[in-house]
């Protein structure tokens, strides 16, 4: 067995597929593929894993997670609906354009990462991204925010909860929960205004209290359970693309995510979506103009 191998746990049954991020002592760090989990095992307690899609669990979270996409593309769809256009790549014909929330994400794990940049390239929404390990994330944070100005700070990567401990609402009992909660504490202090700076943070199991009480619009996991990997992306795309006239409806973002309200919550936020007028690439067809 070496780094980077995907194996599951077998006292666990398999339920979970994990690529092995390092190995210390007789123990073995991993993080999940498929959920922002990362968790130890022994490595008598591993079995590697050739292909993943016999997994019935991984094949579950990709249906879940296409499931998921589709719901934001309709979402994106209805908005054109009730704007008059037929769909989100009308837009040479409609006489206004767009400018959704601009998203900074912060994540602890690349390939996560680099699935939620396409996601947001795919539904046009402006984002920038950063991988970093979470104890790093509250300094990138100090220096990204000025530099990038977002309207919405996706904060995440892998949590969960240490073995042995059974005190759910202290800080210590989490493998990430504090970083998550140091780095929100640094965006809040950038922006107090919980309009202004819309924050999504924290990852499998993570203390959910704590992330909202520093400041946090919606968080993971009040349930302390595992969250699929583009959990916090639907939460930020949803907020990108709510007008900033509503609140986002909680209840129907929350319990359209992977992990439902046992992995996500959070409080009444205004969305961060304007338009405006004209089109410029309708009123100037054939030229290229910049909004700068």
């Amino acid at each position: 067995m070496k780094q980077g191998d995907l194996v599951v746990r077998k006292s666990y049954g398999g339920d979970v597929l994990f690529r092995v991020a390092a190995f210390v002592a007789d123990e073995v760090v991993l993080r999940g593929m498929d959920y922002r989990l990362l968790a130890d095992a022994p490595i008598a307690d591993l079995q590697t894993v050739r292909n993943p899609d016999e997994l019935g669990g991984s094949r579950q979270a990709r249906i879940h997670a296409n499931e998921s996409l589709r719901r934001m593309n309709e979402e994106r769809n209805r908005q054109y609906g009730r704007a008059g256009f037929t769909s989100a790549l009308d837009d040479r014909r409609q006489p206004f354009f767009e400018m959704p929330g601009k998203v900074l994400h912060l994540d602890g794990d690349a390939n996560y990462l680099k699935k939620s940049m396409q996601v947001y390239g795919q539904l046009r929404v402006p984002a920038e991204g950063m991988h970093c390990h979470e104890s790093q994330m509250p300094q990138v944070l100090f220096r990204m925010l000025p530099q990038f100005n977002p309207d919405i700070v996706v904060i995440t990567g892998h949590d969960g909860l240490l073995k042995q401990r059974e005190d759910l609402q202290q800080l210590s009992s989490y493998k990430n929960s504090l970083n998550f909660v140091q780095s929100v504490q640094v965006a809040r202090e950038y922006e107090r205004n919980r309009d202004s700076l819309v924050i999504v943070a924290g990852a499998c199991q993570s203390h959910f209290e704590a992330l909202l009480q520093a400041g946090a619009n919606f968080a993971s996991s009040p349930g302390r359970i595992m969250i699929h990997a583009l959990d916090p992306v639907y939460v930020a795309v949803r907020s990108a693309f709510t007008p900033f006239r509503d609140t986002v409806n909680i209840s129907d973002v929350i319990a359209h995510t992977i992990s439902g309200r046992q992995g996500m919550g959070g409080i009444e936020t205004m969305g961060r979506y304007r338009i405006g007028v004209p089109n410029l690439k309708e009123a100037n067809s054939g030229q290229n103009v910049n909004i700068v």
